[in-house]
């Protein structure tokens, strides 16, 4: 916990150092995320209400190009279900976007890499909780899952809004990239397509010039 506490307080001074004071504008945000898991073979995914919150800085380079870094607690996972499987997933995730940002007049639009560090995971319902000889066995569970998923994660993420003054709201989709599930113990469940989809619908307040 105090590794993670480090990282998090090392991500916030690289945060707040990114731009001279004159041209960037510090914020605070949060938002509704909509997540689901996809690639689990024999599984229907489906999506989830879940929530972020975080801090921005947006540092203005020229005309209407500006970069935003951010560091947020997003809450991510889906509903997974198959023949014998129902369950709901939810990962806690550190992510940390780094966003090209374009506005003209109060439209804004982004997109850039993200990476996320997971802090913990549970799942919630009818899981495998056994395999023998090929038989496999299930039952209703409430449980911790951290060690089913891969710590680190990189996404790509997207979107646009509006900016009024101090005020913006905007929608970004967040894709994953690379295979986050890390089952070692299960067998036949254990499939490298596993990543993140997140729809976020956020607002935010900015602070400075």
């Amino acid at each position: 916990m105090k590794s993670l506490a480090l990282s998090f307080v090392t991500a916030l001074v690289l945060l707040l150092g990114v731009a001279p004071q004159a041209h960037a504008q510090f914020g605070i945000k949060g938002g509704v995320n909509w997540a689901e898991l996809q690639g689990r073979s024999g599984e229907d995914a489906s999506y989830k209400t879940f929530y972020h919150v975080g801090i921005l800085y947006q540092a203005h380079l020229i005309g209407p190009l500006s970069i935003q870094p951010e560091v947020q607690y997003s809450v991510q996972g889906g509903n997974l279900k198959g023949a014998f499987t129902d369950y709901d997933s939810k990962l806690h995730y550190f992510t940390v976007p780094v966003l090209a940002k374009v506005t003209v007049g109060p439209i804004f639009v982004e997109a850039g890499p993200q990476f996320g560090y997971l802090v913990s995971a549970n799942q919630d319902g009818k899981v495998q909780i056994s395999s023998t000889n090929g038989s496999a066995s299930y039952g209703q569970v409430n449980q911790s899952a951290t060690d089913q998923y891969k710590r680190t994660e990189f996404s790509l993420a997207a979107g646009a809004g509006l900016k009024f003054s101090a005020l913006s709201i905007g929608g970004r989709y967040v894709a994953g990239l690379n295979d986050i599930n890390d089952v070692k113990t299960l067998s036949g469940i254990n499939d490298p397509r596993l990543k993140n989809r997140v729809f976020q619908l956020y607002a935010s307040l900015q602070f400075g010039k």
